[in-house]
Order: structure tokens, then C-alpha cells, then sequence
């Protein structure tokens, strides 16, 4: 028996009862019956939502900071810890593959692979430019700044997933891992990055200690580039075939994030907002994703 045919039994059982129904017992019982009936419609609701081709799929999410030095790549930190804090709120395990530092704080780009059930599904919408307007604490004269940082959500495509990608495209450079220092620090040139030539996508990863195995990571992180860079490139003939109109430019802002002069989040896709900027900033985005999907 489905999921919605439970729920349609349950709720044509409940009808009968609540005809007889005559004491508190069966009432409370009637109540049981709804919230478990609430519980699977938002289950049914979320199995149909999260219903893409690669919905179900483990991904990676990159972040990099934009121009502004000192302040995107404090921002970019901040949407790393965002994104952190939601994974362990979730029970989504999560992996650093790669992370670059900024020369005084923050960072200028990490990649973190992202493992749970329905995690592109929850996260493809957060592609694009997350924008930051706050009083500055690098700015001595307290000064409003706005920050940018871009966001990238890609599946984990099986590696049994026919892409062809040829020796002679790709450009495979090895340096030495950056780490905390002491014992974190990779004497030996481990870290690997990777240069497809023909669309210019580059991949690293440090996180291995031995450089076969950063290179069979990148190698999975660009696979899956590819295939969703070709799957993209069918949609929009479609979409022209059809005479959709459709920005799915990677480069498109979708959230504010105002600290000053008024505290607000706002999508500017499905115009969900919320004053608890800090609420938001420690993971709390589901009503943001769940919004986007609803979309």
C-alpha cells in the first residue's frame, strides 16, 4: 500500500468514527489520527516536490567570496558556517574537499561534499548570489558595506554515469595542501586541481593525503559538472523549442541578507522573508528551501 493510500484509508476510517464518536477517549484518539495524517501529507507533499532526476542525490555546494577582499570573504565564511550549522541541524554528514583561505579572515572558496537522502534536492536552490548589507567590523568608521558571495549546488553523479572526458582536455596540476598548520600541514604535493579546457571548469581537492585519491575525487566533482552542464544545455533548447523565457543564469542574486539599517532575509524569488537575520545565519533556512521547492 503507497503512502496515499494509507492516508486515504486512515482519513475515510476517521470519518466513520467521528460520526459515533461520544466520549473524550475517541476524541483524543481522532486527534492522534490528524497529526499522523498532517505528518504524511508533508511527507507526501516533500516526496512529490523532491521528485527531480537528481533530487535523491548526495552534492557538492562551493562557495566563493566576491570583490570586496577582507569583507566577501568574511561574508563567504559566515554562509560556510550557515550551511554547516544547517547540515549537523539535518543529520546531513559532510565532507571539506577543498578550501582556500582569505589572506587576513574568512575564506575565498571551499567546496564541501554534502551526504544525506534528498540533499541536491534541498540545496539546488541555493545557486546564485547571496548579498550581505551590515555595519562593517573592519571598518573603523562603522560604515555600512554590502558584501557578495556566490553560491553553486551540483549532484553527486554515479560514477557509472557515461561521460566521456578525454585525456587531452584536461590540464592536471599538483601543489602542496594548505592546512592549519603542525602536524595538519602535507609535506608532499598532494593536492590536486583539474582544468577541463574545453568549458574552462577547474575542480581541486586537498583533502586526501595521497594525490591518487585527491585526483579520483576531482575527477567524481568534475563528472558531475559536466553532466549537469550538458543536462542544462538540452533543457534550454527545450525551453526555446517551447518559448519559455528563463534566467537560470549561475550569476543571478536570490537572497538578501540585511543587518542595518533593519534586520531582514528575503528571497527575491519567492519573496519568503523573516526578520531572525541571525536565526538564518545559524542554519535555521528550511522555510527558505521548502519555499523554493514550492515555487
Amino acid at each position: 500500500m503507497t503512502l496515499y493510500d494509507s492516508i486515504l484509508t486512515m482519513v475515510n476510517d476517521d470519518l466513520e468514527i467521528s460520526e459515533m464518536a461520544s466520549s473524550d477517549e475517541d476524541y483524543q484518539l481522532l486527534n492522534k489520527d490528524l497529526e499522523f495524517i498532517n505528518d504524511s501529507i508533508n511527507k507526501l507533499t516533500n516526496e512529490i516536490l523532491l521528485s527531480g532526476e537528481f533530487d535523491k542525490n548526495n552534492c557538492y555546494i562551493e562557495i566563493h567570496s566576491g570583490a570586496g577582499g577582507t569583507e566577501s570573504n568574511d561574508w563567504a565564511n559566515m554562509i560556510k558556517r550557515m550551511y554547516l550549522r544547517y547540515f549537523t541541524k539535518t543529520n546531513y554528514k559532510y565532507e571539506i574537499v577543498s578550501e582556500q583561505l582569505g589572506e587576513e579572515v574568512g575564506i575565498k572558496g571551499v567546496t564541501i561534499n554534502v551526504k544525506g537522502l534528498n540533499a541536491f534536492g534541498y540545496l539546488k536552490g541555493e545557486t546564485g548570489v547571496h548579498r550581505l548589507v551590515r555595519i562593517s567590523p573592519f571598518d573603523s568608521n562603522k560604515r555600512r558595506h554590502t558584501s557578495f558571495a556566490s553560491v553553486l549546488v551540483t549532484p553527486e553523479i554515479d560514477t557509472s554515469v557515461n561521460v566521456i572526458i578525454r585525456d587531452e582536455d584536461l590540464r592536471i596540476d599538483v601543489y602542496r595542501s594548505s592546512g592549519a598548520g603542525g602536524q595538519g600541514v602535507n609535506t608532499a604535493d598532494s593536492a590536486v586541481r583539474i582544468t577541463h579546457i574545453p568549458t574552462n571548469i577547474v575542480v581541486t581537492c586537498q583533502n586526501e593525503r595521497s594525490q591518487i585519491k585527491n585526483k579520483e575525487k576531482a575527477m567524481d566533482i568534475l563528472k558531475g559538472k559536466l553532466y549537469l552542464l550538458e543536462k542544462e544545455t538540452v533543457d534550454k533548447k527545450l525551453n526555446e523549442l517551447k518559448g519559455a523565457v528563463m534566467d537560470v543564469n549561475f550569476g543571478s542574486q536570490i537572497r538578501n541578507y540585511v543587518m542595518c539599517p533593519y534586520s531582514m532575509v528575503k528571497d527575491l524569488r519567492t519573496l519568503e522573508e523573516t526578520s531572525d537575520v541571525n536565526g538564518v545565519l545559524d542554519g535555521n533556512i528550511d522555510k527558505f528551501l521548502e519555499s523554493y521547492l514550492r515555487s
